[in-house]
């Protein structure tokens, strides 16, 4: 537990909220930095063919850890906050979201799971 709240500290403590008048995506150097921060976690984590693509998204993928042909969970993240809106709960939600969305997928794969 202690990871997680470092790791989430880390988050909140970046800020990315969106330069306004800005269309470039991200707008902000904080921004860059929490993809860089997050490309480099994933590939702590044993994620592969983890990349940061020039318009700030990142994308990994789980190995499978059981044989045969079977989907594999994909993290995507991006960082764009609005500027009018609080870079915590922004963050609270898609951790949580995130949290929610790998839940399901590990449920759904221990289902098909051959053990």
């Amino acid at each position: 537990m202690d990871k997680l709240l470092e790791r989430f500290l880390q988050y909140v403590s970046l800020d990315t909220q969106s330069k306004p008048g800005v269309r470039q995506v991200p707008s902000t150097e904080g921004q860059w930095k929490l993809l860089r921060l997050l490309q480099a976690q994933l590939e702590e984590m044993g994620l592969v063919k983890v990349t940061l693509s020039e318009k700030g998204t990142v994308m990994g993928t789980l190995p499978a850890n059981v044989e045969g042909d079977i989907s594999r969970p994909s993290v995507l993240s991006p960082t764009s906050t609005p500027p009018r809106i609080s870079v915590v709960k922004t963050l609270i939600r898609r951790l949580l979201k995130t949290i929610a969305a790998a839940i399901s997928r590990w449920v759904s794969a221990m289902r098909c799971s051959p053990r």
